[in-house]
């Protein structure tokens, strides 16, 4: 499923999406899933800078972004990238956050050279095997004391 396009912050007029401080890049994902906490773990060790901030599809805010941009808030198909005011998903999401990291990091973007459907084929084999490949946690992933101010 691809997003239909939106202007930039349309979630600031949507009611159903509770406020959030949407200054820096958001990363929701579904905190559930093994192999999306680990990714999110990732990130956080790798951005040293603390561009990100996350949040779990399941936390209110999470459910709601993913009803905005008309995902399924039960069954995730995917993660969120949200910056400045624009969603990204799928394989374009997921290589513009690893890029975003910097330093080596950056040839990531390298890999949107790739063509979209063949990327986005490859994103959606490893999604629908995501649970296969790394099991569903009962809880979401409880970062740090000193990581939870990235958290929403």
């Amino acid at each position: 499923m691809t997003v239909e396009p939106r202007r930039p912050f349309s979630y600031r007029d949507d009611p159903a999406v509770p406020p959030f401080p949407d200054d820096r890049p958001l990363v929701v994902f579904d905190g559930e899933c093994g192999f999306c906490s680990r990714d999110i773990r990732f990130l956080l060790k790798h951005d040293r800078r603390g561009r990100y901030r996350f949040t779990p599809a399941q936390s209110p805010l999470g459910t709601a972004l993913m009803r905005h941009y008309g995902f399924n808030a039960v069954n995730y198909e995917t993660s969120l990238l949200i910056e400045d005011g624009r969603v990204h998903q799928r394989s374009a999401g997921v290589l513009r956050t690893v890029a975003g990291l910097g330093g080596a990091w950056r040839l990531a973007r390298l890999l949107m050279l790739v063509p979209r459907p063949i990327r986005d084929f490859v994103y959606d084999r490893v999604a629908a095997n995501r649970m296969r490949i790394a099991g569903r946690l009962d809880t979401c992933h409880v970062p740090p004391p000193h990581q939870r101010a990235r958290f929403l």
